[in-house]
């Protein structure tokens, strides 16, 4: 241990990959990752399908942030109504938890779809089947399929046994 008072801490001499992050830093991550991924699977579509048309790379990034933003906001929407219903007993209102669940998940492709529109005009166009709702919802579901997988290996690879 280092006494001189002038001295820098010990820690400061540690790379910085070696001090433990914040649960700020880890959320920062999290969500960073999650738009970048969302970001290549966005154009991924944008290159190999002719059902999504996206203007330029950085209105597809802020596309990104958007869609990452509204998915979140979707997920606590669901999760609030879910609570909602698990705290009353019955099979009616079990009923009710997955029905509303539903509504809040598919209703939300609407809702993103418009703010899309609103957002970036025809800048961001999802051609197809019912004005383009079935294809965002496949980007969508792409998109968190490959959060899960991306997920999923991060944490095989901290994964202390294998």
């Amino acid at each position: 241990m280092n006494t001189d008072s002038t001295a820098m801490p010990d820690d400061a001499l540690m790379p910085a990959s070696a001090i433990a992050p914040s649960n700020k830093q880890r959320l920062f991550m999290r969500y960073f990752t999650a738009i970048l991924i969302d970001l290549v699977v966005l154009n991924l579509f944008v290159e190999y399908s002719d059902k999504v048309r996206i203007d330029s790379f950085t209105i597809s990034l802020l596309a990104a942030v958007l869609l990452q933003v509204l998915l979140k906001l979707t997920i606590a929407v669901e999760h609030k109504v879910a609570a909602f219903f698990n705290a009353r007993s019955g099979g009616f209102n079990r009923f009710l938890r997955f029905f509303f669940a539903w509504l809040v998940l598919f209703g939300s492709k609407f809702v993103i779809l418009e703010a899309l529109t609103f957002a970036f005009g025809d800048q961001v166009r999802f051609d197809g089947r019912f004005n383009g709702i079935v294809t965002l919802i496949v980007v969508i579901v792409a998109m968190l399929v490959a959060e899960e997988a991306i997920v999923r290996l991060y944490r095989k690879l901290g994964d202390r046994t294998g």
